[in-house]
């Protein structure tokens, strides 16, 4: 009996130890998401006055684990019952992870600066008008906020997935269910610090220390950079991410890019980096180019 019992906690600890290493590697090739979804969720919180952000951020929160909670098991049963599924739904996440890097691109080109223009002024008028309806416009902020979780929760779970596919079925629930409460904590946990930065500098600026005044100050200057800095490594990533799973999609492709690596030496530990980056680009290039084109015949708006 105590050898049996031994047995069996070296099989758990051996099973563990294997989820521990393949939650790790899904989490390195999620973290192309990490830095969208903090810029973008720390973005849908601005026009909030201050006293309701880490509330709005707590409701989002929760609407993010309904939705984890909806997407691990559906990516699970993809899993068991139609594993085929599994590497062209990751060629579509990362299609969409390159197509969402060019849209950003684009904007910071100022491509869609009359939109946003546009966009920031509502802003403005919406929280500066007392008649406005705070609770129905909190709600809606919330459930912008959870739509976007939404795709970049099912992106995370579908490139976890890819990593564990041939994983047991209880190594693949223990990863996708440490995934998505890893990142939803991390995340949510970020931005909500990330939100009251400001409060935070705003509260040392007004102490008598000249040190801590300082320190507000700087608090209130690295903000704004802060917020860059996250949207301009979050959009680096989803190239690299999203153009490094299309690169290993297409085999051809992949062992070229394998064989000019080893040909370059130590130089070449960049190449496969670099060529899911231009893969990625030129993808999303193709996607947004398609998406204006089929819009254009529909006589709709440009996408934003």
């Amino acid at each position: 009996m105590a050898t049996s019992l031994l047995a069996l906690l070296d099989d758990i600890a051996t099973l563990l130890d294997d989820v521990s290493v393949m939650t790790k590697v899904a989490a390195k090739k999620t973290a192309g998401v990490l830095g969208d979804d903090l810029a973008l969720n720390a973005q849908q919180v601005t026009g909030v006055k201050a006293d309701r952000e880490l509330p709005v951020v707590w409701a989002v929160a929760k609407g993010s684990f309904v939705n984890k909670a909806i997407l691990v098991p559906a990516a699970l049963l993809i899993s068991a019952f139609m594993p085929v599924l599994i590497t062209p739904l990751l060629m579509l996440g990362g299609l969409f992870l390159c197509f969402e890097g060019v849209e950003k691109l684009m904007h910071s080109l100022g491509a869609h600066k009359a939109e946003d223009t546009k966009h920031h002024d509502e802003l403005a008028r919406a929280v500066a008008n007392e008649q406005l309806d705070l609770v129905a416009y909190e709600r809606e902020k919330i459930k912008g906020a959870v739509r976007t979780d939404f795709i970049l929760s099912a992106e995370i779970i579908v490139i976890s997935l890819g990593t564990v596919a041939s994983a047991t079925m209880g190594q693949r629930v223990a990863v996708l269910v440490g995934i998505s409460v890893l990142m939803t904590v991390g995340v949510y946990g970020l931005v909500a610090g990330i939100v009251k930065l400001d409060d935070l500098g705003l509260h040392l600026n007004r102490q008598a220390q000249a040190w801590k005044q300082a320190l507000g100050r700087g608090i209130l200057a690295f903000a704004p950079w802060l917020m860059k800095a996250l949207s301009v490594l979050g959009t680096a990533a989803m190239f690299l991410v999203g153009g490094g799973i299309l690169l290993h999609g297409l085999p051809l492709l992949a062992h070229g890019v394998e064989a000019m690596a080893e040909s370059l030496g130590w130089l070449g530990a960049f190449v496969p980096s670099l060529a899911g980056a231009l893969v990625g680009v030129a993808a999303g290039a193709v996607v947004v180019a398609v998406v204006a084109l089929v819009k254009r015949l529909r006589g709709g708006p440009r996408p934003a």
